[in-house]
């Protein structure tokens, strides 16, 4: 199985998403997550996210909170210790 992913570092096991526009709501994340613990040389993940992304849902404007978002689904999972995942570190920019 193969992955396409936005950018890898073969020396240092870095592995770089930037989630942009649709990409940054809904499951966006963890699927992130998921699939970058599956790649066997990934040590550490970089994931990039829209601070704030603006869309229009049934004529309204909704601003989802990408970055907020994540970083609190990182936060639960190391507070919680129920998922470990196989990185040395993850780095999480908002732009």
């Amino acid at each position: 199985m193969s992955y396409d992913i936005d950018a890898f570092h073969d020396t240092e096991g870095i592995v770089v998403e930037v989630e942009a526009g649709r990409g940054a709501r809904g499951n966006a994340v963890y699927r992130d997550i998921v699939r970058t613990s599956l790649i066997l040389d990934a040590r550490y993940l970089a994931l990039l996210l829209p601070i704030a992304y603006r869309h229009q849902s049934s004529g309204r404007e909704v601003t989802v909170a990408a970055f907020r978002d994540a970083r609190d689904q990182f936060d639960a999972i190391y507070a919680s210790q129920r998922l470990r995942l196989p990185f040395q570190g993850v780095l999480l920019v908002g732009y």
